[in-house]
């Protein structure tokens, strides 16, 4: 691969990427959904024969999607005003006599905005191929999960940290105006670079480990999708490996990723946190975080025990588990994970916004499905607490959210039906669910914009049920707080 050759080659490929509407959405009615399915889950026999009919796209489809060896000459009718000598020179494809593979991944994927290509290293999931240390992975279920929970709220500045093909540097300029985007890895800076040029977008894109790169500068957002596999020490792929023990790696982005948040400033970033015995692991995450100067919202998606966890990389990796050698790495991964006393490792969603207040962190599970995406709702999210810093909730009107629902679950007993639970249910976003008893339900019923503040809510409802109004603010206030945190109840 020749990164100044690429760039060269970017406006004729980006021409001819147009003239053949090799986009998202064209891809999907050439192709047909069982067979874009199909694609999807790398069967190439249904590709091959649909994309027969689809004229120059269909090159393209089996060149780059495919991976297929095709015909030069007809490679040369579907990349033309690119010459295909040009783009051999380059490293986007590789010649053997009178037939052109890809060398490349070049795909069309639709982030956000319209259309987009971005360039990767093959993944040998259709044509096997070793993947070195250096490889540059495209674009995963992580970077796809990192791009939905993204806050995508208009910004000056984004530091995207370990930017990779620059899926996350490319999903800024919706949002940003301008982009810096950082790898250790100079195959994926390179890469990023021509992804960028392809698509006509400015990043600053810059070389070297972690922070390096932008000591002393400040960014209104920063995303990262970091090497966060919990393992030793050791670097095997660059995109995954951080050369850090354990989940150092993501102690090192949340613990430091303050120093280069501007006032005000958010970071969106993935991470994964080991779960030790004995050890609540929202108490090591917390302990990553300074004491000062950060609201922080830890979302824990999914945990994996260690087996599961081993196995699931070492795939990723293109290791055949059945290879005595393929045995003897997974044995030392975990041996290293038991002698650690890691029980499971959590993966999730890391939201933080500097601040000048003491830190406020929330760190909770979310496992359950949901549809919306978690960009928005941790934006307002951070609203919500800056909200309750300021002000005392007793003396504060409060209304419900409007999807909120009660929910009452009766189960038969000896006389009929009898309750065993009720539950304030938020219809939207993460879906949130807070258990309560008839006293908070009513005390819930009671609150309008225009009504009584909470105090006087509090009072009232002592009186009616004769209990005694301070026992019932202190158990009802840190309530209201989750409440509103989880958006369930909002201030009026």
């Amino acid at each position: 691969m020749n990164r100044d050759e690429l760039l060269s080659i970017c406006p004729s490929l980006r021409a001819a990427l147009l003239r053949n509407r090799y986009d998202t959405d064209t891809l999907l009615d050439a192709l047909g959904p069982e067979v874009h399915a199909a694609l999807s889950r790398n069967e190439p026999v249904p590709v091959r024969r649909a994309s027969a009919s689809c004229g120059e796209l269909g090159t393209l489809i089996r060149l780059f999607l495919l991976t297929d060896d095709c015909p030069a000459g007809e490679v040369a009718a579907a990349l033309s005003p690119l010459a295909v000598e040009d783009a051999v020179a380059a490293g986007l494809l590789e010649s053997d006599g009178d037939v052109v593979r890809a060398a490349l991944d070049l795909r069309p994927l639709d982030i956000g905005g319209g259309n987009r290509w971005v360039l990767s290293d093959l993944d040998g999931s259709l044509r096997p191929r070793e993947t070195t240390v250096d490889h540059v992975i495209g674009v995963g279920h992580a970077s796809l999960s990192l791009l939905q929970a993204t806050p995508t709220a208009p910004v000056g500045t984004l530091l995207d940290i370990g930017t990779g093909c620059g899926i996350q540097a490319l999903h800024g300029a919706s949002y940003a105006d301008s982009i810096t985007a950082t790898d250790l890895n100079v195959r994926a800076v390179d890469l990023a670079a021509v992804t960028a040029a392809l698509n006509e977008q400015e990043v600053e894109l810059l070389a070297g480990s972690w922070f390096e790169p932008v000591e002393g500068r400040t960014f209104d957002q920063v995303v990262a999708n970091p090497p966060f596999v919990v393992s030793r020490a050791t670097v095997g792929h660059t995109y995954r490996d951080s050369g850090l023990d354990l989940d150092g790696a993501s102690e090192l982005m949340i613990s430091r990723v303050a120093g280069y948040l501007a006032p005000g400033g958010t970071a969106a970033m993935l991470a994964s946190w080991i779960h030790v015995e004995g050890e609540d692991w929202r108490a090591r995450v917390a302990s990553w975080l300074p004491a000062h100067g950060i609201d922080a919202w830890v979302v824990q998606r999914d945990v994996a025990d260690p087996a599961l966890y081993v196995g699931t990389w070492m795939r990723d990796g293109g290791l055949d588990t059945r290879d005595p050698a393929t045995a003897t790495i997974a044995e030392d991964w975990l041996d290293h994970l038991a002698s650690a006393d890691v029980e499971g490792v959590g993966f999730g969603f890391v939201y933080l916004r500097r601040t000048d207040a003491p830190t406020d962190l929330m760190a909770e599970d979310l496992t359950h499905g949901f549809t919306d995406p978690l960009g928005a709702e941790a934006l307002a999210y951070f609203e919500r607490v800056a909200w309750l810093r300021d002000h005392d909730v007793l003396t504060a009107r409060f209304r419900v959210e409007e999807s909120t629902a009660l929910e009452r679950v009766f189960l038969p007993g000896d006389e009929g039906w009898t309750q065993v639970v009720a539950r304030l249910h938020r219809g939207n976003g993460p879906a949130w669910q807070h258990e309560v008893d008839d006293l908070v339900a009513s005390l819930v019923a009671g609150m309008r914009g225009d009504g009584l503040v909470l105090g006087e809510l509090i009072e009232l409802l002592a009186a009616a049920h004769g209990v005694d109004a301070e026992e019932l603010a202190q158990s009802a206030v840190p309530l209201v707080h989750a409440l509103v945190r989880h958006g369930l109840v909002l201030p009026a």
